[in-house]
């Protein structure tokens, strides 16, 4: 009896499958390593590596494992490449959804739990921003996610196949003892980004815009401790394995920070100097993005234990000054 983590050697599912596997679970990890890393990748878990696109390959995996239930990760994920090469966000992260969704009928699994996100409401009209806003994505990113949380619906009406999504905010952080973290290439994500000039690997830091709708002009995120996230996923999974509905959950803090006091934040943590200028806005961004996650706190009884800024980075620059080359460290 196992779990299947798809994408278990990314940023995210690296981390759930270590939390599913501290907590005594089966865990079979899927990862095509295009993005991810091996060595995240927990050595109690048993590792397949190819891409849910390749129907043999993941009849194959169902086939020899006994699998009950799957955390699906695997996905493309930059809002700026899915502006630029949409169909390569479609391909990947809804025909290899309807792969997955497909093999797992097949295999009479029915409990799905997958990561969303908040690009599905796009410039959202009100704040913070509850399951029932009206999503409408400003990218291709968010609207392969809204598609995946469609063809999820449908599968059940049809099969009987019950899911949770889960719609990230802000993921960040690390593990707290350094073993696991955030490692992209090319790192996109904002707070590795000023942890990087932080420890000298950037000169400064470009922030994407200074004029948005906002008190000093630049982005606002919500953000989530990386822990905090995997914890949700396993509180699906026992939400579903209790018999209960398909549903989705918003996954935020509720509290809004600018990039500017991202650095703020940063440089009291490390105490670099961070340097910074603002360059051109990046096609895509919404300028708001802040959770209501009350309904998860609520009905998966959801509790974060990361809910200060400057502790979810101290995790972050654990990690960096571990593994200053990230996994290639190792």
């Amino acid at each position: 009896m196992a779990i299947m983590v798809t994408g278990g050697a990314g940023y995210i599912g690296s981390h759930t499958t270590d939390r599913l596997i501290e907590q005594g679970q089966d865990v079979v990890v899927v990862d095509n390593l295009l993005t991810g890393h091996r060595a995240a990748v927990n050595a109690k878990s048993r590792f397949y590596e190819g891409d849910l696109r390749d129907r043999a390959f993941l009849n194959r995996v169902f086939d020899q494992e006994e699998i009950t239930g799957v955390v699906h990760f695997a996905a493309n994920s930059l809002v700026a490449e899915s502006m630029a090469q949409p169909l390569k966000y479609f391909d990947n992260n809804d025909y290899g959804f309807i792969v997955l969704l497909e093999t797992m009928i097949a295999h009479d699994v029915k409990q799905l739990v997958f990561s969303s996100t908040a690009a599905t409401f796009g410039e959202a009209k009100e704040m913070p921003i509850t399951e029932e806003t009206p999503q409408i994505p400003t990218n291709p990113y968010g609207e392969s996610k809204l598609v995946m949380e469609k063809f999820a619906h449908w599968a059940d009406v049809a099969n009987g196949l019950r899911w949770v999504a889960l719609r990230y905010f802000n993921v960040a952080g690390a593990k707290a003892d350094g073993s696991i973290g955030e490692d992209h290439h090319p790192e996109t994500h904002l707070i590795p980004i000023v942890l990087q000039v932080a420890s000298g690997k950037r000169a400064k830091l470009q922030i994407f815009g200074g004029d948005y709708p906002t008190p000093d002009g630049t982005n606002v995120r919500d953000y989530v401790h990386v822990m905090d996230l995997a914890d949700a996923h396993i509180l699906a999974l026992d939400y579903l394995q209790a018999g209960h509905e398909s549903n989705a959950f918003n996954l935020g803090s509720a509290t809004g920070f600018s990039n500017l006091e991202i650095v703020k934040a940063a440089r009291a943590v490390t105490g670099a100097p961070i340097p910074y200028e603002i360059a051109a806005r990046r096609p895509g961004d919404p300028s708001t993005l802040i959770a209501s996650s009350e309904k998860a706190r609520k009905v998966l009884h959801w509790a974060p234990k990361y809910d200060d800024i400057e502790k979810i980075i101290a995790t972050a620059w654990t990690w960096t000054q571990s593994h200053p080359e990230g996994y290639a460290d190792k």
